[in-house]
């Protein structure tokens, strides 16, 4: 869809009016036109869409997906208290563990290489949101529940997937029947989504009662409810398990998808992952790992975070914003609850603003060694606009810092090779799935320590954390 919507804009200009079935549709064909309207007028574009498969799946709790009102608002003002630049520090630790963690099991099992940073955003995601230990607190798969809703999200919302969305009407047909499928398919998701907001929750509250918790942003969030009445405390847990559960929702499946397609891009293009290995090594040396008071030193790498964000962004077609009332803009009205289309891969793509956007260049986004702050940075399209940009953003920054640069500080990344011996071009063979959330198709490629010196520095660095940890 966001290549239809692309040669759209192309072919009428940068605002196109759709009616769907009697929805109001405006597809934004550029960055400036969705800046514009999503984000200088963000008062009037942060509503949702009535969605009746959020409900029948059980994702209506998901402040990502319910409309502008006081649900989103107590639930969003939660979740930046502990995601804002300033307090995603915290988790600085966390992030430096679950990395050198990771790192170990690539050298021990490398060609595990897309479990492995499942399991690492997941474990960083949970520590941070829940204060559970997903290797020591082994009775529930907390990995595998998040997995599976994710595998739903990503299905659910995608734009025009369900003609239940368009007739609502459509919910009330019984699921047995030629066309239920929808609600046969809400059913099976339902259960899993319930376990994804409530089973960590409970683990958590368990560990605190019982004096083992970890800080985390439950246990913080719950110290809010002490001295409320009883009617206050039961409204404030219910919004700081909405809050977690939606770091937990968001935080583990885009950073994954980023991470992998840095996989590609480093097996295709080698001249990219030797410029950044040469920057480390000038700055970072042999003799330890990266760290986050590196980063400045580092914007090469830096650089190819960015690219990464662009190359292939995670959300094609992110969620859509709605018009909470009329407006004119460029001459053209905008009626009230119109659903606004933003394109990010069409904006990530356009010529216009990064030239040649099919090639990964972290160059681009350089000038005299440094940031250059005229290329418009790619995280200010791939996480959206306005009061509903993503708010989880400096954490999957930090996060994929913590994780590309220690992973081309110590590992060698490699194309497959073909039954001729010759290497595989993986960014012109490997597809991205279709969804709200996309990614790589399954691939292959090489991985080893760049050295025996870095596969020490690995093993050193994990006793390290494992001492700490005792």
């Amino acid at each position: 869809m966001h290549v239809a919507f692309r040669d759209m804009n192309t072919k009428y200009g940068d605002i196109v009016y759709l009616n769907v079935c009697g929805q109001p549709m405006i597809v934004l064909g550029t960055h400036e036109a969705a800046t514009d309207l999503l984000e200088k007028r963000s008062a009037n574009y942060s509503g949702r869409l009535f969605s009746v498969m959020s409900i029948l799946s059980g994702w209506e709790w998901l402040f990502s997906v319910t409309d502008y009102g006081t649900q989103w608002r107590k639930t969003r003002r939660l979740l930046h208290e502990y995601m804002h630049p300033n307090a995603v520090k915290q988790y600085r630790p966390i992030q430096e563990r679950e990395v050198t963690k990771y790192l170990l099991r690539l050298l021990e099992h490398p060609e595990d290489f897309l479990h492995h940073g499942r399991h690492l955003f997941g474990a960083i995601t949970i520590r941070a949101g829940y204060g559970i230990d997903v290797d020591t607190d082994k009775e529930i798969d907390y990995l595998e529940i998040a997995e599976r809703a994710m595998a739903a999200f990503a299905v659910t919302f995608l734009p025009g997937k369900y003609l239940v969305e368009l007739v609502p009407i459509l919910r009330y047909l019984p699921s047995c029947i030629p066309g239920g499928h929808f609600k046969r398919e809400a059913a099976e998701w339902s259960p899993i989504v319930r376990k994804m907001r409530e089973v960590p929750w409970n683990a958590a509250m368990t560990a605190l009662r019982e004096g083992r918790g970890l800080p985390s942003m439950a246990s913080g969030l719950l110290e809010r409810t002490s001295g409320l009445d009883p009617e206050a405390a039961a409204e404030q847990v219910e919004f700081s398990k909405d809050a977690v559960a939606a770091a937990y929702t968001g935080g583990a499946d885009t950073t994954l998808s980023t991470l992998q397609n840095i996989y590609v891009a480093m097996a295709s293009f080698p001249e990219v992952q030797k410029r950044a290995q040469a920057e480390l090594d000038a700055v970072v040396g042999p003799h330890r790992l990266p760290t986050f008071s590196d980063k400045e030193d580092l914007p090469y790498v830096t650089a190819l975070i960015k690219e990464s964000l662009r190359w292939r962004p995670v959300s094609p077609l992110a969620l859509i914003h709605v018009s909470m009332e009329e407006d004119e803009y460029k001459g053209f009205c905008i009626p009230k609850r119109s659903a606004m289309v933003f394109n990010i891969w069409a904006y990530t793509q356009d010529p216009r603003l990064y030239p040649d956007p099919q090639a990964f260049k972290p160059e681009r986004y350089l000038r005299d060694g440094k940031i250059d702050p005229d290329v418009q940075d790619p995280a200010g399209i791939a996480f959206g606009y306005g009061r509903r940009i993503c708010p989880g953003r400096h954490f999957a920054e930090a996060s994929l810092f913590a994780v590309v640069s220690k992973l081309l500080h110590t590992m060698s990344i490699e194309p497959p090779r073909d039954e001729s011996g010759q290497p595989i071009d993986l960014a012109k063979t490997v597809k991205m799935t279709h969804g709200i959330i996309s990614y790589p198709e399954p691939f292959e490629c090489i991985i080893k320590p760049r050295s025996p010196e870095a596969e020490t520095l690995i093993r050193n660095a994990c006793s390290e954390v494992e001492a700490a940890s005792a």
